[in-house]
């Protein structure tokens, strides 16, 4: 009998202790945290823009950030032309994530682009600043005087080139005709600006953008002011007035060329674009990843300094993507 007891006794305890052990499993499981699985994952292709401008050392320095906070997820950075391409790309599923300038946006929109309606906004970044450069020397000294000349005006699918026909437009000219259009970009047009094969270039993007920053440390040059008034008809030739704002180019943007002063011109916001397409989870991942990285990348450029919490939500004309709102949320005082 005690035999057989000791036997019951050794059976109920093993019983007990696998119970217990499963208890406390699931305990441990629970304490866990239980975010991994919903973690965002899979490929991304974030669109940038031409080698040398701001879209893309922003977009090279932002995929280490993203790499780090999104482990899970393979990262492609992809150049492009610019602003109207990069739309173009998110819209119809080429790309899941770009930088836009408003303006572009607001004219894909208004147009009924393919895919237009799929767009939405995660955050306000910084405001690209139009930069009209002129060798030193140059007769030109207001925008009007661009007529007869060979002109950068930014390749076809870039915000430039749409800011730039409408300035040259505003200023009274034509763009096909009045000017000799050269539509190259950014990493172009500083070369042919120091061979005389282009009288002047536009270039839109944030300060102070290094392939400008290069040209003024070796080439005598100079910025075309933009004034008010000349605002005033880009404004009220191009829809809502927001989307374009009179600025000012700090005198230390580009010393060498500046030379101490300030110069008038055209600001308009930059935005980062997705579609409605892509996952909650994902959009808010990638929103904290732009706000958390803002100083660091900041660091090495200058733009990505100006990205502003208080403001990120703002991304008129589109509304804003569902997992950004999460984030707005969370971070809410």
């Amino acid at each position: 009998m005690s035999h057989a007891l000791s036997r019951f006794g050794r059976r109920r305890t093993l019983r007990t202790g696998a119970v217990l052990a499963v208890v406390l499993g699931l305990l441990a499981w629970w304490l866990l945290p239980q975010g991994d699985e919903g973690d965002p994952s899979g490929p991304l292709t974030f669109s940038t823009g031409v080698p040398s401008g701001v879209y893309q050392r922003y977009g090279e320095r932002l995929e280490g950030a993203l790499a780090k906070d999104m482990p899970k997820v393979s990262i492609r950075l992809r150049t492009s032309e610019g602003s109207q391409q990069n739309l173009a790309r998110v819209a119809t599923g080429e790309a899941d994530f770009t930088i836009a300038t408003a303006d572009a946006v607001a004219t894909y929109l208004r147009e009924g682009r393919t895919g237009a309606r799929r767009l939405r906004g995660c955050v306000r970044l910084y405001d690209d600043y139009v930069q009209l450069v002129v060798p030193r020397d140059s007769a030109i000294r207001k925008a009007s005087d661009l007529r007869d000349k060979r002109v950068g005006v930014g390749q076809g699918g870039s915000g430039v080139r749409l800011v730039a026909d409408r300035l040259l437009t505003a200023a009274g000219l034509d763009p096909a005709d009045d000017i000799t259009p050269v539509p190259v970009g950014i990493d172009t047009m500083p070369v042919q600006l120091t061979q005389g094969r282009l009288d002047a270039f536009f270039w839109s993007g944030g300060l102070p953008t290094a392939a400008v920053q290069e040209l003024s440390q070796r080439f005598a040059i100079r910025l075309v002011p933009l004034e008010a008034d000349l605002v005033a008809k880009l404004q009220a030739t191009t829809g809502p007035t927001g989307l374009y704002r009179s600025a000012m180019m700090p005198a230390d943007a580009y010393p060498q060329a500046q030379r101490g002063q300030s110069v008038p011109t055209v600001a308009v916001a930059n935005l980062l674009v997705t579609t409605d397409r892509t996952d909650a989870a994902m959009a808010e991942a990638f929103t904290r990843t732009v706000i958390n990285s803002r100083d660091r990348i900041g660091r090495e450029v200058h733009a990505a300094q100006l990205v502003d919490l208080r403001t990120a939500i703002y991304t008129d004309p589109l509304d804003v993507h569902d997992g950004a709102k999460d984030y707005y949320r969370s971070v809410k005082p």
